[in-house]
């Protein structure tokens, strides 16, 4: 269970994030990095998600 809630908060943090890259922050100098940070996290959350319906956590 505590998994789960930890998959959803990688999630939301990615996708607030990458709000803040497409809006306010879309003119930083350093857009390119913020969004890969984000496709790190999706990435993390997807991994944890998986491993934990294939039953390996």
């Amino acid at each position: 269970m505590v998994l789960w809630l930890v998959v959803a908060f990688i999630a939301l943090s990615a996708t607030l994030i990458l709000a803040l890259s497409l809006g306010p922050l879309r003119k930083a100098a350093n857009v390119g990095t913020i969004r890969a940070i984000v496709a790190v996290q999706y990435a993390a959350a997807a991994l944890l998600a998986g491993a934990r319906l294939a039953g390996k956590a």
